[in-house]
């Protein structure tokens, strides 16, 4: 395939800098690589560095399944006062599993109190009044307010430094400096060598590895790729899926389509399954 053609469709995993916006960064892959559109998923604030998917061209369509996944993150917590590791072993306690916190003043979303899970919080270190932490939680957790909730029940406490080390299966692993990218794609331009490039390059499908998938029979690719529902004759297997939740079109491995879930049971009659987003091109 085609470079231009993987770049039609990919998700760069980016290891984004402290200092830009998110945005900023996305704008800046989309002229690096001359894409013509560019998303990101997961915003993460201008001093926080680490893990950002981001979608280029045709494959901004899959953005919906790249949203609500969960985050890691490894940062430092500074307190405002002496704490010893006991007491902060159990103020860090209360807040793992299904906890109460209000958005930051300065947020994209609505001041108003949510609940959201934090499934670990892990102390690594505790150096002084530096705690060294580990933690993973649902999408629109603030980590920041965290800090600001444990320092509440020790004297203190904010978040000196964070990095985003997980989004859903994506890692660290995978993501790309942008100097790295840069010079891959000067490479590939001057030399059309595009190995390099196509090592940073992930193709749409990975961003739906953690939605239930349907594949279809070939007979009704046409009907998907016009945008019509999906019947129970027109499946050749499935995963479990709830209904009203989102569920990746398939055939032969290909991504087709998101749809949304009519039903509950694959065994009832009528349309079970509505499209929402056309990703795969028609010829």
């Amino acid at each position: 395939m085609e470079i231009q053609d993987l770049l039609e469709n990919a998700i760069i995993i980016l290891d984004k800098w402290q200092g830009p916006t998110s945005r900023d960064v996305t704008a800046t892959v989309k002229k690096i690589l001359g894409a013509k559109l560019a998303g990101h998923s997961g915003t993460l604030d201008p001093m926080v560095s680490g893990v950002l998917p981001i979608a280029l061209n045709n494959a901004t369509k899959i953005m919906p399944a790249l949203q609500h996944l969960d985050k890691e993150y490894v940062g430092i917590m500074r307190l405002h006062k002496d704490v010893s590791g006991n007491d902060l072993n159990n103020a860090v306690k209360k807040f793992i599993g299904r906890i109460k916190q209000m958005p930051p003043v300065r947020s994209a979303v609505a001041r108003k109190e949510r609940e959201r899970t934090v499934y670990f919080f892990d102390v690594l270190e505790k150096d002084g009044r530096n705690v060294l932490f580990k933690t993973k939680v649902e999408a629109g957790t603030y980590i920041r307010v965290i800090c600001h909730q444990i320092g509440g029940m020790l004297g203190g406490a904010h978040m000196a430094e964070l990095r985003r080390t997980k989004v859903g299966g994506f890692s660290e692993k995978q993501a790309v400096k942008i100097h790295d990218l840069a010079d891959a794609y000067a490479e590939f331009k001057e030399t059309k060598n595009s190995t390099n490039l196509e090592k940073f390059i992930l193709p749409v499908e990975t961003a739906i590895q953690h939605l239930p998938k349907m594949e279809i029979k070939d007979s009704a690719v046409f009907s998907v790729l016009h945008g019509s529902p999906l019947y129970l004759q027109a499946v050749k297997k499935t995963d479990k899926f709830d209904k009203d939740g989102l569920v990746a079109i398939m055939n032969q491995k290909k991504l087709l389509a998101l749809g949304t879930a009519n039903v509950d049971n694959i065994k009832e009659k009528g349309i079970i399954m509505k499209i929402d987003r056309v990703i795969a091109k028609t010829k």
